[in-house]
């Protein structure tokens, strides 16, 4: 039976980095305008935060305003994301499609597991068409403990797989995967950490080495 493969979306399949500076530089202009923020755009420190849930972001980058406040940004932040979306500006990684196709017409099962929000997420399955190939796009918001690994553990458990794989960029993705018995591989693309991609099982540098990756893990659990 082949396995089944969760993907992360973003730093996984899709550059977030395209979009992601233009909608964060658009979203504290918003806060200048209304007078919450004087300083300059904190993009470095959420690239350093990137891949966690949106609530810990905004309490990361607005650590000294209220929850009132930090939802506004959440919101404009999430607008100008899936508006940039729709215009074109971001792209998914080179050989994503390609891979999701081969991998699909072999039968695997392919599924995306993200921290980002349902709205967002189908902006991208939408106009990128993922859902081509991809069976169902999953989101934290779904998940009441925020938390990667039970959101894996979501999905084994409405499409029934033991074995499989997770695919992404970050720790929480590694640790979903060994938390549910699914082997892990670490992305090097542009938010990953060398520290978080050390406890990976596998690690690709570019999307067109997954087919290689998986073929061993098949191997390794004939």
């Amino acid at each position: 039976m082949p396995h089944s493969i969760i993907f992360d979306m973003d730093g996984t399949l899709f550059q977030t980095e395209k979009i992601l500076e233009v909608s964060l530089v658009e979203t504290f202009n918003y806060l200048r305008d209304s007078d919450e923020w004087k300083e300059e755009t904190p993009l470095q420190k959420y690239k350093e935060i990137m891949g966690v849930p949106l609530p810990t972001v905004w309490k990361n980058l607005l650590p000294h305003h209220s929850e009132e406040i930090r939802e506004q940004a959440n919101v404009y932040f999430l607008e100008k994301l899936i508006l940039n979306i729709q215009k074109g500006k971001g792209a998914l990684y080179p050989q994503v499609e390609e891979v999701l196709e081969t991998l699909h017409k072999e039968g695997y099962s392919l599924y995306i597991a993200s921290n980002g929000l349902v709205d967002y997420l189908q902006a991208i399955v939408e106009y990128y068409h993922l859902d081509r190939w991809v069976t169902e796009t999953f989101s934290i918001e779904q998940i009441d403990s925020l938390d990667k690994a039970d959101l894996v553990a979501y999905i084994q458990e409405k499409y029934d797989f033991k074995q499989g794989a997770v695919v992404g960029d970050r720790l929480s993705d590694i640790q979903a995967a060994e938390k549910n018995g699914l082997t892990s591989i670490g992305c090097r693309f542009d938010f990953a950490q060398e520290t978080e991609l050390a406890e990976a099982d596998h690690v690709i540098d570019d999307f067109s080495s997954l087919n290689e990756v998986i073929r061993v893990i098949e191997k390794l659990h004939a």
